[in-house]
């Protein structure tokens, strides 16, 4: 079993990726990291807001039924057909409003935790970390491991982002794969992760990591939600869980 562990390691194991001319350091968080990791990270949460309003909106025929349902009634009450070509546009903008109002709740919520204390939720135990990824010296991306003996060994991939410059250039890659070497080092049995993200990017990272889907809750509570009755209408997320057996 040690020598799969460590053969696990030697494969995964890599501190400098170079993609192109670029060379890509994926190395602990430092003290002075942390306004660009803060950064990352807002800019990578707000992205969430069209990607859960409008291309998410698909994933859920539930909403698409329940919206033109109204339409169709408030046009047959009000007997004025100009009601199918305003509704939907007054959907949508509820929909983005929901949206960001739900996700700057989040925003909010992380930062009064984790975020707002990074070296000290992260750095200061054993079975936790934080690591950035560097290009020439500048932070690019940011991911987070924390440990959970509780949940039969396994490691959670936690606050993955990137800066959009930096996109499909390895860097994910890179950032996923220092967890898995944290997993493997640590003799944690599995790493697992969950994400609200409709990107197809997102998705074909962790599987380009080995990573496969293990179930999806629809109409998943998004941490800092007030979860009021229009937000349920305007905003609703589907969670997927990934999951990788690190010893196998």
């Amino acid at each position: 079993m040690e020598k799969k562990v460590q053969k696990k390691v030697d494969k995964i194991h890599n501190n400098g990726h170079k993609y192109g001319l670029q060379t890509i350091v994926v190395r602990e968080f430092e003290p002075e990291d942390k306004i660009e990791v803060q950064r990352i990270f807002y800019e990578g949460l707000m992205e969430m807001v069209p990607d859960t309003a409008f291309r998410g909106l698909k994933h859920h025929p539930e909403s698409l039924l329940l919206y033109t349902a109204v339409t169709v009634l408030c046009s047959v009450i009000t007997m004025c057909w100009w009601v199918l070509g305003l509704l939907p546009a007054v959907v949508l903008c509820g929909r983005y409003f929901y949206s960001r109002r739900v996700i700057h709740g989040h925003l909010e919520h992380a930062m009064s935790r984790d975020m707002g204390d990074l070296e000290g939720f992260y750095m200061n135990s054993p079975d936790s970390r934080l690591w950035v990824a560097a290009i020439e010296g500048k932070v690019v991306g940011v991911v987070a491991a924390v440990g959970q003996q509780k949940s039969g060994g396994a490691v959670e991939l936690q606050r993955m982002c990137v800066d959009r410059s930096c996109r499909r250039c390895g860097v994910g890659v890179a950032l996923g794969r220092k967890v898995l070497e944290f997993a493997a080092a640590h003799r944690y049995s599995s790493v697992v992760l969950g994400t609200t993200a409709y990107t197809p990017a997102a998705h074909q990272l962790y599987q380009r990591l080995g990573f496969r889907c293990v179930g999806v809750t629809n109409g998943y509570v998004t941490p800092g939600a007030r979860w009021s009755l229009l937000e349920r209408i305007f905003y609703r997320v589907r969670h997927h869980h990934y999951r990788l057996d690190v010893q196998k």
